[in-house]
Parts: structure tokens; sequence; C-alpha cells
């Protein structure tokens, strides 16, 4: 399998194209039970780097929403 270092240098697009062939493959079958199980693997992790980079955006959106609310709170006290 990939390091953590590797993981973390694929951007969310990236993860998500591998994770769509993964699934591709394990659904078609023809793999052996071994290859199965490295492709689940794979699938767990690629799924976890796609979270990562969404839980970042929800947080990066949820702060971005918050500042312009105290923004606009601010500006009718003057």
């Amino acid at each position: 399998m990939t390091s953590k270092v590797a993981e973390e240098a694929l951007g969310y697009e990236q993860a998500r194209d591998e994770l769509i062939e993964v699934v591709r493959r394990l659904e078609a079958g023809g793999t052996t039970l071994e290859e199965s199980l490295a492709l689940w693997e794979r699938g767990e992790e690629l799924a976890k780097v796609c979270r990562r980079w969404l839980d970042g955006a929800r947080a990066r959106l949820d702060a971005a929403l918050a500042e312009e609310s105290q923004d606009g709170e601010s500006d009718s006290e003057q």
C-alpha cells in the first residue's frame, strides 16, 4: 500500500478518481481474493483521503460564513 506522505500528497480529484477505479474493478469481479482484499484496503485509504479533503473544505466554508456573518453584524452596529 502507499505511505501516509503519499496519501496526503493526493488531491481530492486524484483520490476520487482512483477510488472510482477501485470500485469499478471490485464490481467487475474476476480478481483473486487477495487482489480483492488489497483493492478494498486501497479503497478504504482513498475514502479517508477524500473525507479529509471534504472535511477541510467544510471547515473553510464554515469559517468564511462565520466571518461574513460577524462582518455583517459589525456593519449593522455602526
